[in-house]
C-alpha cells in the first residue's frame, strides 16, 4: 500500500448526509474479483440518469471537479453494508481524502486498510469548507498528516485529530498484511522452532 505523508488536491463536494455504501457503489457491481475498475461505478446512481447519460446537476461531475481527490460530505458518511467495495471504489475513482463530521465506523475502519485517509471535523468546519469550494473554482486543500493540518491558500488552516496507530499505518504504507510482514523474521523462527520439536517429540 502507498504511503500517505501529504496530499495536495481538487475539492469535490457531495452535500448529503448519510450518504450508504450503496450509493458509494451499487450492488449490481460489486460482482469483480479484483479491486481495481470500482471507480467508473461510484456514485453512479447519482452520477448517472436512467439512461446512462452523466447528470449535470450532480456536483462532482462539473467541469471545475473533474480531476478532484479530496471528497467533503455530511454526517455519517459510509453508512449501510460493510462492503468493503466502497473505499474501492473512491480510491480507483482517484479521491486519497475524505472530510466529513461522522462515518460509519465500518467504513472508516475499511478506508485506512486501503490507503485512504478519512479526517473527522466538526460540522461547522466542513460547512466552511463547503462553502470555500463553492466560492473559489479549482479549490484546493493541502492535507499533511506528519502535522495534521488542512491548510489552502486563502487562509484556512484547521488541526484534525487521529488514533496514532492508525496514523502510523497511513504514514508507513502499511495494510494489516503490511503490519504482520514486518515481524517476518520473529514468525519464520518461530515456525522452525515449532517445527524442530514436532520431529523431536
Amino acid at each position: 500500500m502507498e504511503a500517505f505523508i501529504k496530499h495536495t488536491g481538487i475539492v469535490a463536494p457531495v452535500d448529503r448526509v448519510n450518504v450508504d455504501t450503496d450509493a458509494i457503489i451499487p450492488k449490481q457491481f460489486l460482482k469483480r474479483i479484483e479491486r481495481s475498475g470500482f471507480g467508473q461505478f461510484l456514485f453512479y446512481e447519482w452520477r448517472f440518469d436512467e439512461e446512462g447519460n452523466v447528470n449535470p446537476d450532480f456536483e462532482p461531475n462539473k467541469p471545475r471537479y473533474q480531476g478532484a481527490s479530496v471528497l467533503i460530505s455530511r454526517a455519517n458518511f459510509g453508512c449501510g453494508s460493510s462492503r468493503e467495495h466502497a473505499p474501492w471504489a473512491i480510491l480507483d475513482y482517484g479521491f486519497k481524502v475524505v472530510i466529513a463530521p461522522s462515518y460509519a465506523d465500518i467504513f472508516y475502519n475499511n478506508c485506512f486498510k486501503n490507503g485512504i485517509l478519512p479526517i473527522k471535523l466538526t460540522e461547522e468546519q466542513v460547512e466552511e469548507l463547503f462553502q470555500r469550494t463553492a466560492k473559489h473554482e479549482g479549490y484546493k486543500l493541502n492535507v499533511d498528516l506528519e502535522s495534521k493540518t488542512i491548510t489552502d491558500e486563502h487562509g484556512l488552516n484547521i488541526s484534525f485529530d487521529l488514533d496514532e496507530h492508525r496514523r502510523q499505518f497511513l504514514l508507513q504504507g502499511l495494510d494489516d498484511i503490511g503490519l504482520t510482514l514486518k515481524h517476518e523474521d520473529l514468525i519464520s523462527a518461530y515456525e522452525e522452532k515449532r517445527a524442530q520439536l514436532v520431529v523431536n517429540s
